[in-house]
């Protein structure tokens, strides 16, 4: 299973949308728990999806930094980087979740998120969180 997410990873850095899209299950479900909202059904979604994201990230790379098998998920830690055509630079780390079922991915469970561009420190985070700061004594 993990070499299917190999291959993903393959197909995306060699900006071939066609072999990404045909290593996705035609009924494919994605899911992003932070996000509900972004959730999807569909291999012709998750194709418009990565249209748009070659389009606007002209040298769009993926780095696969590990990846294990679960029964049918495959658990892989993501570094994703580029330059949009706006100028803007793109960064997003995380962690997916790829149920993976006869060569094709089924389901997706994405924690994909951009990279601070400007760091919080820890304080800042847990006040963020909480609405308040941790007391240091």
């Amino acid at each position: 299973m993990g070499e299917v997410v190999d291959r993903l990873m393959a197909a995306l850095n060699a900006h071939d949308l066609e072999a990404a899209a045909a290593l996705i299950h035609e009924d494919y479900r994605s899911e992003q728990p932070a996000h509900p909202g972004r959730a999807f059904v569909g291999r012709a979604q998750m194709h418009a999806n990565w249209q748009a994201m070659l389009a606007g990230i002209p040298d769009f790379h993926a780095e696969l930094l590990r990846s294990v098998d679960d029964g049918d998920t495959t658990w892989s830690e993501w570094a994703w980087s580029g330059n949009r055509t706006d100028g803007q630079d793109f960064r997003v780390r995380g962690v997916t979740l790829f149920e993976v079922s006869n060569g094709k991915i089924t389901a997706g469970t994405l924690y994909l998120e951009d990279v601070e561009r400007a760091a919080l420190s820890i304080e800042d985070a847990v006040e963020g969180f909480s609405g308040r700061r941790p007391d240091h004594t």
